[in-house]
């Protein structure tokens, strides 16, 4: 029996090292040796316990970019030694979100390492359906392709057109996907954050105008961006709801929000602001090999780099010990990204 190393999330704050069995891909199953894997804020929700519809024992780990190793009988369409990103999104197939292309709403999605065992571990077999050709990408760039994906999909959600004036608040790494990706779609883009790490990661890697919301004349230099205007679309990002109630407060009239970012509780956003403006409001969730595939084309034409929003690498070998001083305590991390070979 072949044997692999898995960090394993026993009960919240307390990640272990597991030897499990190496997997064996089923019928239309690709086994693939994990050779990056980004650290999501989910995995640091889990870590600390606040992550819903989240059960332990798990392994973490759905941001992947791994090498083909084996096939199962039934799989086609890749080959041993291929690089590939994994879509970590299994749906149904059957209820009517996915029978009307929207998997990634599947009333009965499971995610790999969140609804179930993902990739930080040494091996992982998963459908050969979800992955994604990369081989001209850095392992760093693929492992990012999931995080890009989810910005892009709130983008398409919010039909950014060229010469859109579009507020993204929260530069995370999924605002500063949505400001990236914006921003290629030809949208003039303002990012809002209250943090200077962050804002300077806007202005440094993105090279677009950030904005600190707390500022006392954050909207009239928000107007002075857009020509006097408000924002005509303000994707929020941030799962904040002081930010996300206030949102319909940075809209122009006829304008659009799109919640990117996801609050557990209630949000009450004032409804005379919101009638007053015809706003529409939109949730986005996940993403589609649609969106997979834009962020696959704009890595490979150089307009998303990891760069954006990498700015921390950890080593797998020591990842539990280092995971709550320099993960979860690290108040300077934007994005980390894990490299299997260390």
């Amino acid at each position: 029996m072949t044997t692999m190393q898995a960090l394993v999330i026993a009960e919240p704050r307390n990640m272990v090292w597991q030897t499990r069995s190496q997997p064996v891909p089923a019928a239309n199953e690709a086994l693939i040796k994990l050779l990056t894997a980004g650290i999501c804020g989910t995995d640091i929700h889990a870590w600390a316990g606040n992550q819903p519809f989240f059960s332990y024992p798990r392994v973490l780990g759905h941001e992947l970019c791994g090498e083909v190793v084996a096939l199962g009988s039934a799989a086609s369409g890749f080959q041993p030694g291929q690089r590939v990103a994994l879509i970590p999104y299994l749906s149904c197939q059957q209820c009517d979100a996915c029978q009307s292309g929207k998997t990634n709403c599947c009333e009965h999605i499971s995610v790999v390492g969140v609804h179930q065992d993902g990739g930080f571990c040494n091996f992982l077999s998963v459908p050969v359906a979800n992955l994604l050709a990369v081989d001209d990408l850095e392992p760093e760039t693929a492992a990012l392709t999931e995080p890009f994906a989810i910005s892009a999909h709130a983008v398409r959600r919010a039909a950014v057109s060229a010469d859109d004036a579009v507020l993204v608040v929260g530069a995370g790494p999924i605002g500063l996907g949505v400001a990236a990706i914006a921003a290629a779609a030809g949208a003039q883009v303002v990012v809002a954050d209250t943090s200077a790490v962050r804002r300077a990661q806007v202005a440094e890697k993105l090279a677009l105008t950030a904005l600190d919301p707390a500022d006392a004349q954050f909207t009239t230099a928000l107007r002075q961006q857009f020509n006097g205007q408000l924002a005509a679309k303000v994707i929020d990002a941030t799962g904040n709801p002081q930010a996300m109630n206030n949102a319909v407060n940075l809209l122009r009239h006829g304008g659009s929000i799109v919640f990117v970012g996801l609050h557990k509780g209630d949000l009450v956003i004032p409804d005379s602001e919101f009638h007053k403006k015809e706003t529409t409001l939109m949730g986005s969730r996940n993403a589609t090999r649609e969106d997979f595939d834009h962020v696959r084309a704009l890595m490979s034409s150089g307009q998303l780099r990891a760069d954006m929003m990498l700015n921390q690498r950890f080593a797998f070998s020591t990842l539990a010990e280092t995971f709550e001083p320099q993960v979860i305590n690290n108040p300077q991390l934007i994005k980390g990204v894990i490299d299997f070979s260390r």
